[in-house]
């Protein structure tokens, strides 16, 4: 199968889906770019389109196991496609994974939650953590970039794929849903928080690590919902961290909790 033309409807379609989050949401696909991030994705996520030149199919002899949704592309189309400056040759369309959070809520030992992170190089480095050192599942609450949004992919390196995601409207009942059954959790907060080296590491029934937007921090309300507030000791030569910083630090800390 062969696309030749830049005015495809299946082309129209996939960069609506780059572009949109309303789009992706109607449709329930997500778009993808490069060979790396669509192979790490496909690790977790359902593919349901590719397109590819025939020189990246060359170089990557392992989108091969893609061949019955694979759509061979010409220069031009790819160009249209790219969302970058410099093509890779490959795109793809995957199923959007559910994102209903009750099931993380009901078992989910080690979680990361955010609330209004809207800058999706944060929220890709904090996905991106959140698998590195183990955590179970991340929740995601009103104002936070979308996690398969082409921006936070490539800044989480695929991890979106490979963890579990739910989405909250309501953060502080969340809150006490996990601390009902005995998950710990613990908001990152500059001020009236104890030190992270004095917050602990163990947490039989498993710990919560609320992140909150990098303007602002948490809401008042998020942080009086938790069990306890950290901070990050630093020295006075810099004022806060990012939260995509900051909030991989705590992930560090608590990791195999």
């Amino acid at each position: 199968m062969e696309i030749t033309s830049r005015e495809n409807p299946r082309v129209k379609q996939a960069c609506a889906l780059r572009d949109s989050e309303k789009q992706r949401a109607a449709a329930g696909l997500f778009f993808a770019e490069g060979p790396k991030l669509v192979l790490e994705l496909a690790h977790g996520c359902a593919l349901h389109t590719l397109f590819a030149t025939e020189e990246a199919l060359a170089r990557t002899p392992a989108l091969a196991a893609f061949a019955d949704r694979t759509f061979r592309i010409s220069a031009p189309v790819a160009e249209k496609l790219a969302g970058t400056r410099t093509p890779q040759g490959v795109f793809a369309l995957f199923e959007t994974p559910s994102a209903d959070p009750a099931p993380l809520l009901a078992s989910a030992r080690r979680v990361l939650m955010l609330e209004a992170v809207q800058d999706p190089g944060n929220v890709g480095t904090l996905l991106r953590s959140a698998a590195a050192f183990g955590f179970d599942a991340v929740l995601l609450g009103p104002g936070c970039a979308a996690p398969f949004s082409p921006k936070v992919l490539r800044a989480s390196m695929g991890a979106a794929g490979r963890l579990p995601l739910g989405v909250c409207r309501d953060l502080e009942g969340a809150i006490g849903e996990l601390r009902a059954r005995g998950v710990c959790c613990l908001a990152a907060a500059l001020y009236r928080a104890r030190p992270l080296d004095e917050a602990g590491r163990c947490f039989p029934g498993g710990v919560c690590v609320v992140i909150g937007s990098e303007g602002q921090g948490l809401r008042r309300e998020t942080v009086a919902a938790c069990d306890a507030a950290v901070r990050i000791p630093m020295t006075d030569r810099v004022e806060s961290l990012n939260a995509g910083v900051a909030g991989s630090i705590l992930l560090w800390h608590f990791r195999g909790v």
